[in-house]
């Protein structure tokens, strides 16, 4: 669906800088932030006396040095 939003500049050259790195186009990816922010505003935040809770992965990967290593390396 094709519309016409006022964005600031700070948030399109982010949106920017986010299609780039995953080939995508901005549309894409300013929807998916959408879509992300309006879904976490819908779920219940759970709490435990006071605190949020994160939710944690349903797989979670152990993160070792090697782990790090391959992320460092991967941003370089």
């Amino acid at each position: 669906m094709r519309t016409t939003l006022m964005i600031d500049d700070d948030v399109l050259a982010i949106a920017k800088t986010f299609a780039k790195q995953q080939h995508k186009t901005i549309g894409q990816v300013i929807s998916e932030f959408a879509r992300q922010s309006l879904i976490r505003q819908t779920q219940p935040i759970q709490e435990r006396n006071g605190i949020p809770l994160l939710k944690a992965p349903t797989n979670p990967q152990i993160v070792n040095l090697e782990v790090v290593n391959q992320l460092r390396d991967e941003l370089l």
